[in-house]
């Protein structure tokens, strides 16, 4: 008598993605449309802000035209503040994600934005990474580079940049 064929099946593995905000419309943009995917696919989602207390922009909405302009617009902001800030922006993002009934953890993360968003979703096993396409350091992008695009170019897994 003959056995039925007994197939071993691939354990599935929930997924995971990753949100980076930096309290930009955009991040938010970013992280509602994460919100959307994970409601649909029934996925997790992590929120992370990185923390780079190197070079911040004081503020304007226009591009920087010139490097008197950057010198003028850019600074170096206290470890405490940027970490602060960085608090304040997890909080409002996970205020958002909140409203639409997730409870979504939050990391704060120190150092360069690409590397370490990267190497986070790496350590968490993160199969997709959003991003807003102008976050706060867009500002700067022609003197800085972009995170998204940087992100697109340098990430193991695919990367949404939401506009």
């Amino acid at each position: 008598m003959s056995r039925p064929l007994e197939v071993a099946r691939p354990q599935s593995r929930h997924m995971n993605l990753l949100v980076a905000v930096d309290g930009s419309a955009e991040s938010d943009a970013a992280l509602a449309c994460a919100l959307d995917v994970a409601e649909a696919m029934d996925v997790d989602l992590l929120i992370a802000h990185v923390v780079d207390p190197a070079a911040y922009d004081l503020g304007g909405d226009g591009p920087i035209s010139s490097l008197a302009d950057a010198e003028r617009r850019l600074i170096v902001e206290s470890l405490e503040d940027a970490e602060y800030r960085g608090m304040d922006v997890l909080d409002d993002a996970r205020a958002l994600a909140r409203e639409r009934d997730h409870d979504v953890p939050a990391e704060l993360l120190y150092g360069n934005p690409v590397s370490e968003l990267i190497e986070f979703a790496a350590e968490r096993d993160v199969d997709a990474i959003f991003v807003g396409h102008r976050g706060r350091s867009e500002r700067t992008g022609m003197m800085l580079g972009s995170v998204a695009k940087e992100l697109v170019g340098r990430a193991s897994v695919p990367v949404t940049v939401v506009r």
